[in-house]
């Protein structure tokens, strides 16, 4: 069993042993302050037409993002009426779950390691970054998951995954989950 009071993610240990310094070096800053660091990662799944037809399918969109995260997923509801989609306002329409601290370079260390690999035809992911350091991008299967027994899911959900840094620049950022060995197709 592990005891939390000595347990530290590895890429956590890695961003504090070695990349922090190769980061102040590339970039030369001043302050330790200055150097980018990971914030948050926001994950989240829409159920579109599926939670129309059935309720159900939200909350299992919200079972597997939880299991996926390891954190309790929020369901997320409609804010508006949409009668051209059949769409109620406070209609459960997806998931999502936002990860902080430890969670947050666990999910991400099996992102990178386990679940990417395990992608069809994966060629390495698009740099799309909003010009403020941070970056987005999305998954067509959770099931690339280890966590998702293939069994037991109903349906395939597509899965936005938005990693919010500190870093000023959109090559900072680059530059800090380069370090992760994110891997970038371009």
């Amino acid at each position: 069993m592990l005891d939390n009071a000595t347990y530290t993610p590895r890429l956590k240990a890695q961003y504090v042993e070695t990349i922090r310094a190769a980061l102040k070096e590339e970039f030369g800053y001043k302050s330790d302050m200055q150097i980018p660091k990971l914030e948050k990662i926001v994950l989240n799944i829409g159920c579109g037409r599926a939670a129309v037809k059935d309720s159900k399918k939200a909350k299992s969109a919200q079972a597997d993002l939880t299991l996926i995260s390891g954190q309790k997923a929020l369901t997320t509801v409609a804010k508006n009426s949409i009668a051209g989609f059949r769409v109620r306002e406070g209609m459960p329409m997806g998931a999502k779950v936002t990860l902080r601290g430890d969670r947050m370079y666990d999910f991400l260390d099996r992102l990178i390691t386990i679940a990417m690999p395990r992608i069809r035809d994966f060629r390495g992911v698009k740099p799309s970054f909003d010009g403020r350091g941070n970056f987005a991008t999305g998954l067509k299967e959770h099931i690339v998951f280890p966590e998702i027994d293939f069994d037991k899911v109903d349906e395939n959900w597509g899965m936005d995954i938005v990693i919010t840094t500190t870093a000023d620049t959109d090559a900072e950022a680059k530059s800090l989950l380069k370090a992760f060995n994110m891997p970038f197709n371009a």
